[in-house]
């Protein structure tokens, strides 16, 4: 039995990639900062720390290992975690595989990263791209715009803000777009690229693409409201998501992510990999999508307690 090795199985895609495998009868193990969080799969995935600040009990924990998934990230910079720490721990991960002698190493990336990105998170990517391939190991690098399913940030607090505020804000005139994939289908994508051994970079999107304000109308739709939707300056827009992330202790959206969103970084002309569409799954989940606030920070900073069991 071949042995995988999944950063985050607790999580979000991590748990789904897990599953993905677990279903092909294959040996899982994962790396984590949350070792004591609840495990969705009991024993049937056996928890490590991370260990990139001890390199040698990492390679020792991914000897034997013959695929690693490594969807290791921070959405930006915090007191706690910053790019260049998970810049550097990415590096880390890769040298430690390759000396364990792991076979093959499928990096979760994002659209558009390039090493001449203005933006620390796409040009951040992009160096953990270039990282690997310098490293020699054999690698697919798979680049996602917007991931959603049952414990993901984005369209969940969206769908939240449209229930719980009286007027829905919209950064500019909402033309920019966005292609959002279901977690479950880039996860079976995913892992289809454990057994070849071709190194590529392969751009991973649903099949709709939506302007930012479609998608307001679209969830609106779903959930069955009808607020008004108002065009604002993205400095105005991003003052008022930071007061209410301070009533939320949470960081809703950064400027860069702001500014990543309206240069139209979520979207590439790439052929869709993913079936399930965005307005069907809202359909199905239209009566608990957005009835609780998914908190980025409370996830980074307890490390015991579930996704469910932090939300606010």
């Amino acid at each position: 039995m071949e042995k995988h090795a999944v950063t985050g199985a607790f999580g979000f895609t991590g748990k789904y990639i897990a599953a993905e495998l677990l279903k092909k009868e294959i040996e899982v193990i994962t790396l984590t900062r949350s070792v004591n969080r609840k495990n969705p799969f009991g024993k049937k995935v056996k928890a490590y720390p991370h260990n990139f600040e001890n390199p040698e009990k990492l390679v020792e924990t991914l000897r034997g290992v013959d695929v690693l998934y490594d969807t290791y990230w921070v959405r930006f910079n915090h007191e706690n975690f910053t790019f260049k720490e998970a810049i550097h721990n990415n590096k880390t991960l890769f040298e430690a595989a390759k000396e364990a002698g792991v076979r093959r190493v499928i990096y979760l990336s994002v659209t558009n990263a390039s090493l001449d990105s203005k933006l620390e998170y796409f040009r951040g990517k992009a160096e953990c791209e270039q990282a690997l391939i310098n490293s020699g190991l054999s690698h697919a690098i798979v680049r996602p715009a917007v991931i959603f399913g049952d414990e993901d940030i984005l369209i969940n607090n969206i769908a939240w803000m449209i229930r719980n505020l009286p007027v829905i804000g919209l950064f500019g005139s909402g033309q920019y777009r966005l292609q959002p994939i279901y977690v479950v289908d880039i996860a079976k994508f995913i892992v289809n690229f454990a057994n070849s051994n071709e190194n590529v970079t392969v751009d991973a999107i649903g099949p709709e693409t939506f302007t930012f304000r479609q998608l307001l109308e679209t969830i609106q739709n779903m959930i069955g409201t009808n607020k008004p939707i108002v065009s604002v300056s993205p400095t105005k827009g991003y003052l008022a998501l930071k007061i209410l992330g301070k009533f939320l202790g949470d960081i809703i959206l950064t400027k860069e992510e702001i500014k990543g969103l309206m240069d139209d970084m979520l979207y590439v002309d790439s052929a869709p990999v993913g079936m399930t569409k965005l307005t069907d799954w809202l359909k199905h989940h239209r009566e608990k999508v957005g009835k609780f606030y998914a908190p980025e920070l409370k996830r980074r900073t307890n490390r015991n307690k579930s996704y469910n069991e932090l939300r606010g």
